[in-house]
């Protein structure tokens, strides 16, 4: 387990490569050491603005040997997010560091979680998903319940129950004016909010527990819907009561031994 000792030691060798390194125009630290909310247990997350587009491919393939070969990573993966490239290394002692490369003509502040350290950086912040946007995933994925269970896709429907689920959490968090990405801000709602959506928990893999937390969902997606915009919830209410009587119709019919 790193301490954060080794982690500061490692993102001040991480900057100081950075400054040498000519294809990196500007350089910023991201995430919660750029707010001051750093705590024991954060990563390492540094955003790079490349000169040139053509240098991002040399950039990517240098900074790869360098995380193996002087940090100790041992595995990575890629996110992307428009022209932006995040490359998520794993070190041996568990430290995770975020390594986004983007042209110099995208790289931007796009959240409050940006602290430039060199180069320059216009603000450009991004629009997070809208609370109704929110709730269409909620009903979508309560859609591919009912179908996995009807189809006796048990992991599944635990999989769409649990996504459904969160995206009502995601959904309370944007009314409530906290983080609504990855669960960032869900510790920070209401016990009003979270507390009935405990019993959405799947606890077993079977069709009546899968059924059970599936009607919870129902509810609380209805009640956050209700609390969202009253005259969609009007028009998703019907529906929404109708697709769990026929997605406990579908999982019954697949029980029943006659």
């Amino acid at each position: 387990m790193y301490t954060p000792e080794e982690r500061e030691r490692v993102r001040r060798e991480l900057i100081a490569a950075a400054r040498a390194d000519p294809r990196i125009a500007a350089a910023a630290l991201t995430g919660s050491a750029a707010v001051g909310r750093e705590d024991r247990w954060s990563d390492i997350d540094l955003a790079f603005g490349l000169s040139e587009d053509s240098q991002i491919s040399s950039a990517l393939d240098d900074w790869t040997a360098r995380m193996y070969e002087e940090h100790g990573a041992v595995h990575h993966m890629d996110v992307r997010s428009g022209t932006w490239l995040y490359r998520v290394f794993m070190l041996a002692n568990s430290l995770q560091v975020d390594l986004a490369f983007a042209p110099q003509g995208d790289f931007a502040a796009k959240a409050p979680t940006f602290q430039l350290l060199f180069g320059t950086a216009p603000e450009r912040p991004s629009t997070p998903p809208s609370a109704e946007q929110l709730i269409g995933w909620a009903w979508l994925y309560a859609l591919h319940v009912r179908s996995a269970l009807a189809r006796g896709k048990l992991w599944q429907a635990e999989y769409m129950v649990s996504a459904a689920r969160d995206s009502i959490l995601a959904a309370a968090c944007r009314r409530h004016g906290v983080p609504a990405a990855e669960g960032r801000g869900m510790d920070q709602l209401p016990d009003a909010v979270t507390d009935p959506l405990r019993d959405a928990l799947v606890a077993r893999l079977g069709p009546d527990e899968l059924v059970r937390a599936f009607g919870v969902v129902i509810d609380r997606l209805i009640d956050e819907i209700r609390q969202t915009d009253a005259v969609l919830a009007g028009r998703l209410e019907p529906a929404l009561s109708d697709l769990f009587s026929s997605a406990r119709a579908a999982s019954a019919s697949r029980t029943d031994p006659r």
